[in-house]
């Protein structure tokens, strides 16, 4: 039960912690082509069946800085049997979901469990690899990483299109299940750890802010916001939250987080930074599957295809990343980044109904890059100036913010969406529905407005219209926030070059 017994089972270990690797990361986009298959299955709205994607991102952000007390507490080798065990049962429970309540308290229950799966995975490889290896450790891990993001929409859409939706759920049983015989039978137990109190007060503070203020932007919409007494309460359930929050974190004497991050202009700027690179990140990548399959008309295979390319591009600007990062000014590497997203933003601006698959595919390529030259690179100025007592509890505090970045990101972007294709219906419909003979020679015979099928037909093209204008309008609005993000960049000072131990960037 020593490290030398986990070194000698180094290869054994390190599949097992792949495989629980690899499967957590996939889930983060292959349910993203399947959404409109499971919409229809469980009768959801448009803007209902983004919760899918938010219920897990949402819950992963508040467990994550709970998952190393508990590994303290439980022993790391317990607590990855848990979250692989817990993760691999809400994977299947989300398959055989038959209602939209259902799957969404899956969903949380897999954010539940999966949330310590990332931070484990990064330790556990580096106490059974040498000094020397971590280098090596770490690439491998980040490959594994990085590999669920690029298969995912493509083993989302083979799923979906030849068995079912469900099946991007069923998949992580037999990984799950290898996953947790290898860390039984291969990873030696640990000794339990005496820790620090844990901030419950505070803890319960942030999660009922982050829970409160999540059902705000994703219940706004069906219940017309403000005019219901529901968002009213949810909304003051969220600033009390974060009121107690704050004012507890000032003077409690063992705060959820150290008060000593706050005064780290590094890292506080990075992770505002994060907290909006994750709206750009996350929100594309669900706006896009919808688009494709409804108004395109792309079948659920062909848009898993279509959106594979942005992982790819992600992959080679990491790995270039990587050479870049000691050598050039980590600030210009985010800004390059920055405008190769707005490069690609700019593209989705001029996106049309008419339009092949290459522009979809060219600019997920070169959104692909520009988020890869922003995730490594933001995280190592974060650290940079943390001193090292404080940077795991700094990487929980910085996954968080971006996470949280991410699902508010989608429930914006959607509730947007059904917004303003209401709207722009509105506006489209004026101008078409017209007495003047000339405009009305000018439809063509099937969107006859004198017939209920010419009616029929004609709503549904101005309601196709009107939603491209809406994606189309939410673009531009991501274009506006990557613009608005550059100045953040003349806040962060560049990381010293020091002969002492290396940053390591907390990057999942």
């Amino acid at each position: 039960m020593s490290a030398e017994q986990d070194a000698k089972n180094r290869w054994p270990i390190t599949i097992s912690i792949m495989l629980a690797t690899v499967m957590n990361s996939l889930d983060t986009t292959i349910a993203n082509v399947a959404l409109p298959h499971m919409q229809g299955s469980i009768s959801a709205s448009p803007e209902q069946i983004t919760w899918v994607l938010t219920s897990y991102i949402v819950s992963a952000a508040i467990m994550t800085p709970m998952s190393g007390w508990l590994a303290d507490r439980l022993g790391r080798k317990n607590m990855f049997l848990i979250s692989i065990g817990g993760f691999t049962v809400a994977s299947m429970l989300c398959g055989i979901a038959t209602s939209l309540p259902e799957i969404v308290l899956f969903r949380l229950l897999q954010g539940v469990f999966g949330a310590a799966l990332i931070p484990l995975s990064q330790a556990v490889l580096l106490d059974i690899n040498p000094p020397e290896k971590h280098g090596q450790a770490m690439a491998i891990w980040g490959a594994g990483a990085i590999l669920g993001p690029i298969l995912g929409p493509a083993l989302g859409g083979y799923l979906t299109e030849n068995f079912s939706w469900r099946w991007c759920f069923y998949i992580n049983l037999p990984i799950g299940i290898l996953a947790l015989l290898g860390v039984w039978f291969f990873i030696s137990g640990d000794r339990v750890k005496r820790t620090k109190p844990f901030d419950f007060l505070g803890f319960g503070m942030l999660t009922l802010f982050v829970g409160a203020f999540q059902l705000v932007l994703d219940r706004g919409p069906s219940q017309d916001w403000y005019s219901s007494p529901e968002i009213w309460t949810e909304t003051i359930l969220a600033i009390v939250g974060l009121w107690v929050f704050v004012i507890h974190t000032m003077t409690a004497r063992h705060p959820f987080f150290d008060r000593a991050l706050l005064r780290d202009r590094n890292f506080v700027t990075a992770s505002i930074f994060g907290f909006f690179i994750g709206i750009l990140l996350f929100s594309t990548m669900a706006l896009l599957p919808p688009m494709m399959q409804v108004l395109l008309g792309y079948p659920v295979l062909t848009s898993g295809l279509v959106s594979m390319p942005r992982g790819l591009g992600s992959f080679v600007a990491m790995f270039a990343v990587g050479q870049l990062v000691g050598r050039v000014d980590t600030r210009l590497i985010l800004f390059t980044g920055l405008c190769i997203s707005c490069v690609a933003l700019w593209q989705m601006m001029h996106f049309d109904l008419a339009m092949t698959t290459m522009p979809l595919i060219v600019s997920g390529v070169i959104q692909g890059l520009g988020i890869g030259l922003l995730f490594v690179p933001l995280s190592t100025l974060a650290f940079a100036t943390v001193p090292p007592a404080l940077r795991p509890e700094g990487s929980s505090v910085y996954t968080l913010v971006r996470n949280l970045g991410s699902s508010v990101g989608i429930s914006i972007m959607n509730a947007l969406v059904v917004a303003n294709t209401q709207t722009m219906h509105a506006s489209i419909a004026a101008h078409v529905i017209t007495s003047d003979a000339t405009v009305r020679t000018m439809l063509p015979p099937m969107f006859n407005p004198d017939t209920a099928a010419g009616i029929t037909a004609l709503n549904a093209e101005v309601t196709r219209q009107a939603t491209m204008i809406a994606y189309i309008d939410d673009f531009k609005l991501m274009f506006i926030i990557t613009i608005a993000c550059m100045p953040m960049l003349l806040l962060m000072r560049k990381p010293r070059r020091t002969g002492g131990e290396p940053i390591h960037a907390a990057v999942d």
